[in-house]
């Protein structure tokens, strides 16, 4: 335990030291698990040099090599501290699909480049008419020589407009079933024939955006697995998404919550009982440390639901909190706590939908706990 306090300090001076105000402001301000690109840059950037740029990575590619509870209180104090959020795209989302199935130029390109924040990468799975029902998906992929030729479209490409990298699902085939047809490239932002249309959220905020293809070269080496097999590297990639480390940062709010609600009794007690639901939320993360294969999919599945529903739950929480202003969509003078709380709210309501809506996790978890 003496060593974990340590650890708690040591983690603590750095983030007072390398927090700037800018930097702080952008965490308070985030409306999402995206923070602005060039904050969150600039605190991979700070955490990398340090040595604290992927926590969960092994020390082979650049990982600290910490104990889970090490990498827990790492969490909370970030959350704690209101540090903006890396960009999961990348550290949390392809890397481990780089080390699991890319080659070793590959690895040897794209991993150092992640750490550094040099390459910012956005996800392309969702399509037009192919959001949950991903396996339905038809941004064309034919191969030219030693290229794919992709015509199509994604949609709901979280900061496509700031990446210059995007780790897409393509259909390289139609025969067989339709999960058998596809595969998983990536897609260097600057090719010709990518446009990028923005899509607007009800909050004001350009987050999302729609990609077009016409005839987007990209090099099959730029393919991660063998061809028509990048379904089982989405399922691989998806426990990444899916699961993780909520508790940290949804204590950190009712925190936030608990001290804004002042005397009125009636928020109090909400945030008494989200923070019990949080406890049980930190003690099913805490259990799944350590899980492998299947066991470690139903953890995730069962993170997301919990994960992102209490999530909801504290976002309307958070507007009651701020008042009558904190149902309003806010203006450019409005302060941190109004500018935010629509927002987050807003954002939010995606949350139980992107990564397989929680009725679909919901179906694996009973496929997996009941056969």
């Amino acid at each position: 335990m003496t060593d974990l306090t340590a650890f708690r300090t040591e983690v603590r001076a750095f983030i007072a030291e390398a927090l700037t105000p800018e930097l702080a402001r952008a965490g308070r301000r985030a409306t999402s698990v995206f923070s602005e690109p060039q904050h969150a840059t600039a605190w991979q950037q700070a955490l990398t040099a340090r040595g604290w740029g992927a926590i969960d990575w092994p020390v082979e590619f650049g990982g600290t090599g910490w104990t889970p509870l090490q990498k827990y209180i790492f969490s909370a104090e970030c959350a704690r501290a209101g540090t903006p959020n890396l960009l999961p795209q990348g550290v949390k989302m392809v890397a481990p699909v780089l080390m699991h199935y890319g080659t070793q130029d590959q690895k040897d390109f794209f991993l150092p480049r992640i750490l550094s924040g040099e390459h910012y990468w956005c996800q392309g799975f969702s399509e037009p008419g192919s959001g949950s029902d991903l396996a339905s998906l038809k941004l064309k992929a034919e191969r030219d020589g030693d290229h794919y030729v992709l015509n199509g479209s994604k949609i709901w490409t979280t900061h496509a407009h700031h990446a210059n990298w995007m780790f897409a699902l393509v259909r390289t085939s139609t025969e067989g079933k339709p999960q058998a047809g596809i595969s998983f490239v990536l897609i260097d932002m600057a090719t010709p024939g990518l446009k990028i249309d923005p899509i607007i959220s009800l909050a004001g905020e350009h987050e999302l955006n729609q990609v077009f293809f016409d005839n987007v070269r990209v090099p099959i080496a730029n393919r991660l697995g063998a061809e028509n097999e990048g379904w089982s590297v989405a399922k691989y990639l998806l426990i990444y998404e899916r699961g993780g480390r909520y508790a940290p940062s949804l204590f950190a709010a009712l925190d936030r919550l608990g001290e804004d609600a002042g005397d009125d009794p009636v928020l109090q007690e909400r945030v008494r009982r989200e923070m019990v639901t949080i406890e049980a939320l930190e003690a099913i993360e805490m259990k799944s440390i350590g899980a492998g294969g299947a066991e470690a999919a139903l953890y995730a599945s069962v993170l997301k639901v919990q994960g992102t529903e209490a999530q909801q739950r504290i976002a309307v929480l958070e507007c009651d909190v701020a008042g009558p202003e904190g149902w309003a969509i806010p203006d450019g003078q409005s302060s941190d706590r109004i500018a935010t709380a629509v927002p987050r709210y807003l954002n939010g309501r995606a949350a139980t939908i992107y990564a397989g809506s929680n009725e679909i996790q919901r179906d694996l978890i009973a496929r997996v706990s009941l056969g």
